[in-house]
């Protein structure tokens, strides 16, 4: 009974021990990490970006960690959908830095940025530029270069195509790619997605960019078309225009008046990963690899596989983690110094199947 009791006396020092030793642990910890008088002060941000989380968000959103992880600060996620008014009521919430990515309502992100500046908040804006008479930094992509460097792949399709390569011994025979004729006019039409608000907030740059390089090598008017957050969307939207396409029987006539232009697109541009991924799908089951020519988006192992096999010609990179680190940092340097860089263009990367 004894023995017991000393082992039962024993263990409660054991446990009694540890959990003080724990205490201890985190109390010097905190003392640690607590800003010194003359020290680098820990910052807390937010970022506000769309609720889709796809790819593209994920690689801002690690970008944003990592930056703030070598800053030894915080960073919060946030939605940015209207409804939810996350971004009205940040100038209440005393973060010390906001990175915002614009929805479509440009006024109404406006005048919630401008509520920040009252309140003295930094901000940053990523992926969609807002114009102001005081311009928030912005971290992003030139549109306009995005669709000259489009408009040069298509004018250059020859040289992107993958036809004209021999497959790997350990790859899948390659598709025959969609080329066209030095004479044959380019039938345009871009993709736009909900789940890419930033580019198709821009649609008008990146059309001007790409009429601009292509010209009179286009056959009329870049038509456009847009989805939805839906992935189903994306899937019918394209079925449609695929089907459209295909109908090219001599004398067809479905009685609407833009059907003839439509189905003769002969080149498509997409402005998302999943969207890309849909399409190529979306070919094979209509039989249409080779008839129609394919511009992707992102570098996902879905888009990446119909690269190596032929079934798209090429691919739009933006490296969304230098976004997400650039804006945390262009944050910090607010407020450190006041001043930061108006303007940080991350670029674009154009990956092919070779690549």
């Amino acid at each position: 009974m004894k023995r017991l009791l000393y082992f039962g006396l024993i263990l409660v020092g054991i446990l009694s021990l540890t959990a003080f030793l724990i205490s201890l642990y985190r109390s010097l910890r905190l003392y640690i990490l607590a800003p010194q008088p003359g020290s680098t002060l820990i910052y807390h941000f937010s970022l506000y970006i769309p609720d889709n989380r796809n790819s593209f968000f994920l690689g801002i959103i690690r970008g944003a960690e990592q930056a703030a992880a070598e800053l030894e600060s915080a960073i919060s996620v946030h939605s940015i959908d209207p409804a939810k008014n996350e971004l009205e009521i940040a100038a209440l919430t005393g973060v010390d830095g906001v990175i915002v990515c614009p929805y479509l309502d440009d006024a109404l992100a406006r005048r919630q940025l401008e509520k920040l500046r009252e309140y003295q908040i930094p901000a940053a804006l990523i992926n969609h530029n807002l114009p102001s008479e005081q311009p928030w930094p912005f971290i992003g992509i030139n549109t306009f270069d995005m669709g000259r460097r489009i408009g040069l792949i298509l004018e250059e399709d020859s040289q992107v195509s993958l036809a004209t390569q021999a497959p790997l011994a350990t790859q899948a025979p390659l598709v025959p790619q969609a080329v066209l004729t030095a004479s044959e006019k380019i039938t345009l039409a871009v993709v736009y997605s909900d789940k890419a608000p930033g580019i198709y907030a821009e649609r008008e740059l990146v059309e001007m960019g790409i009429s601009a390089t292509l010209g009179e090598k286009l056959s009329g008017p870049i038509m456009s078309y847009r989805t939805n957050l839906n992935p189903l969307d994306a899937e019918a939207l394209l079925v449609n225009i695929f089907r459209r396409i295909e109908d090219t029987r001599p004398g067809a006539n479905s009685g609407d008046s833009d059907f003839t232009n439509r189905q003769t697109i002969n080149t498509i541009v997409f402005t998302d990963p999943e969207d890309t991924i849909a399409a190529a799908q979306t070919l094979v089951d209509l039989n249409l690899v080779g008839k129609i020519q394919i511009i992707g988006f992102g570098s996902d192992l879905g888009v990446t596989e119909n690269l190596r096999k032929g079934i798209i010609s090429a691919s739009v990179v933006i490296n969304s983690e230098r976004i997400g680190y650039e804006a945390v940092y262009s944050l910090a340097a607010l407020r450190t110094t006041g001043y930061t860089s108006a303007s940080i263009d991350i670029g674009i990367e154009i990956i092919t199947g070779n690549k």
